[in-house]
């Protein structure tokens, strides 16, 4: 029995563990809600009367728990709630009757081992919906009850915020393979703070890892979002007894601290499932949108198709032959301009697509579709359609600008056109710098910033606090469908150099590889650069507050690149300047920046904190 009270003691002071220090209370350690009483909201959890067996019982044979409350009690969503370590394949089945809760186990219980029930907050009032909150019960089915445990953060490699919700597990087999083979074999969950703490753990060497683990199979699967390290770890015992000064506790009050020397760094993979997702033809019939579930490395390959015995179309043509791709960056949304008047009152495109789609283990393999683009008419009265028939007569290309009165000093003019452009006249572009009221021709070059003509930029030396117009002739221009433009005209401000600040960051460590990053107060990017040996100058900041961080760039690729499990490859690791910076117009600032000298889970601003629930926002 004394045994049994003390691992009782144990396992209570465990389960209350924080980042830091833990407070117990030496009369004991019951299960029993505290809170406020009277008021007419009940606010008081359940308590717990009787426990069978006992908790924290050596050999149990049996199969079932049963706890005894003082009140009636309902469940809370058990799935999320009820963790059980070692996991179970066939999950328990846990009920809650009048004032009773039920576990029992669906599968043979291994010898020797000790089970943890962890509650959660799945055991509530029936009124108030109250939660019992930091209940675990243990038992073995040996002659002991393990006592050790290994206790850690889980943190989002990418940004550094704690990880709430994924599982934390351990495996005895020290053989990284056994990952996406054989179950854990002791598990925990991360909670909004993204600490976890693994329970009644034997002595041994160990693995860890977390998992977002959405296939519930305690295994890794593709695209689950993963942590591991490249250690291996022994268990120790679950706190240490610090001796604290009787004039500041209470005499019966003792203080525990936890440690927390894991950090597991989750990153999900790059490696999305491609697929074709749908061919879009909603809006215009004079093109055609495909769009994948992934960014793709190559356009794919199109061939046209006659159509079927059900089509309407009464002509038909290799529409393939007369169509413009307009691809976004990262080529998974492609946008097919029809240039051929026959080919866009075709109502229904049919094409074979061979493109790149995954397989079951996520290999890119070669596919084929037949695809088709439906086009369906409005239903417009016959008043509509003539209106929309002279509009269409009439139509000129609609141009648009980033004009603006307070143009960034480092931005270009620049303009874009609705529709693909067939051919344009550079001499009838003109920018002027606007002198009072005198017009000043300016020398610019003019760049295309897509693939098929409809985004343009003008590259010229404009000088700060300046006025600039951009005038474009009639009949500049014309599009694929032979329409031309209306005159346009756009006037520009430059902003002065007196609004902005500069920031020169210094490395105390330099490192090669490293990236530094001006972020915003939504942790989103503002500006990067390389660092450089003496210092990093980051000009034409907008006066307001800032954070910085940096991330070390292994592979050279100029952008922080993910983990990858296979090749046993951690995330590039990521570091936060601690400070908030509040820059001031025409002032320069400078910061040292020692990457290494404060602890990485110290290291982010409170500021930016969210905590990472895996959910999309």
């Amino acid at each position: 029995m004394g045994n049994i009270r003390t691992y009782k003691h144990l396992l209570c002071i465990a389960l209350l563990y924080t980042a830091g220090w833990l407070m117990l209370v030496t009369s004991g350690c019951a299960n029993k809600g505290t809170g406020p009483q009277g008021g007419p909201k009940d606010s008081i959890p359940p308590t717990l009367l009787r426990e069978t067996p006992l908790n924290g019982t050596c050999n149990f044979t049996g199969k079932t728990v049963v706890l005894q409350f003082d009140e009636y009690v309902q469940l809370n969503n058990v799935a999320e709630n009820v963790l059980i370590s070692p996991p179970q394949q066939n999950p328990p089945i846990v009920k809650a009757i009048g004032k009773r809760v039920t576990v029992t186990f669906e599968e043979e219980l291994r010898d020797s081992t000790t089970y943890t029930i962890d509650f959660g907050e799945a055991i509530c009032d029936n009124n108030e919906k109250v939660p019992l909150g930091n209940y675990s019960f243990s038992f073995s089915t040996g002659e002991h009850i393990d006592t050790l445990a290994m206790f850690g953060k889980v943190i989002n490699a990418a940004d550094l915020n704690p990880v709430q919700g994924v599982i934390v597990g351990v495996q005895e087999i020290v053989d990284d393979s056994a990952f996406a083979t054989v179950p854990f074999t002791r598990i925990a969950k991360s909670d909004s703070s993204g600490q976890f703490g693994v329970l009644n753990m034997r002595g041994g060497n160990y693995r860890i890892y977390a998992l977002r683990d959405v296939s519930k199979d305690y295994l890794y699967q593709p695209s689950e979002a993963l942590a591991f390290t490249d250690e291996v770890f022994s268990p120790a015992l679950a706190y240490d007894t610090i001796t604290v000064d009787s004039l500041t506790m209470q005499p019966d009050t003792v203080w525990y601290h936890v440690p927390d020397t894991i950090v597991l760094r989750l990153f999900t993979e790059n490696k999305q499932r491609h697929y074709f997702v749908r061919a879009l033809r909603d809006k215009e019939q004079h093109y055609f949108t495909l769009l994948f579930s992934a960014p793709q490395d190559s356009l794919p390959m199109i061939i046209a198709l006659p159509p079927d015995s059900t089509s309407s179309d009464s002509t038909w043509v290799d529409f393939t032959q007369h169509m413009l791709c307009q691809a976004n960056p990262t080529k998974d949304t492609l946008v097919y301009w029809l240039t051929d008047s026959s080919a866009i009152r075709m109502d229904t495109l049919r094409f074979l697509m061979s493109y790149k789609m995954s397989d079951s283990l996520y290999q890119l393999v070669d596919t084929t579709d037949t695809v088709q683009a439906v086009y369906r008419h409005p239903r417009m009265s016959q008043k509509a359609i003539e209106a929309k028939q002279r509009k269409d007569a009439n139509r000129k290309i609609e141009l648009k600008s980033n004009s603006s009165s307070k143009l960034d000093v480092y931005r270009s003019v620049e303009w874009y056109a609705q529709t693909p452009l067939q051919d344009l006249k550079a001499d009838s572009i003109h920018l002027y710098e606007k002198v009072d009221t005198i017009l000043r021709p300016v020398t610019f070059r003019l760049d295309r910033l897509d693939s098929i003509g409809m985004r343009y930029a003008l590259r010229a030396n404009l000088q700060p606090e300046h006025k600039y117009t951009l005038n474009i002739d009639s009949g500049a221009m014309h599009d694929i469908y032979g329409v031309t433009n209306m005159p346009f005209k756009a006037e520009y401000k430059l902003r002065s150099l007196n609004e902005y600040s500069t920031l020169t960051i210094r490395m105390t460590h330099f490192d090669a590889r490293a990236r530094i990053q001006i972020i915003d107060d939504k942790d989103q990017v503002v500006r990067e650069l390389p660092a450089l040996p003496e210092s990093t100058r980051f000009e034409n900041l907008d006066a307001k507050s800032f954070y910085v961080r940096l991330y070390l760039d292994m592979d050279g690729n100029g952008e922080w690149t993910t983990g990858d499990w296979a090749l046993k490859r951690q995330p590039e690791p990521v570091f936060y300047f601690s400070k908030k910076l509040t820059l001031r117009a025409n002032w320069e600032f400078e910061e040292e920046f020692d990457h290494l000298a404060t602890p990485l889970l110290e290291q982010k601003p409170k500021a930016l904190i969210k905590v990472d629930t895996g959910k999309k926002k």
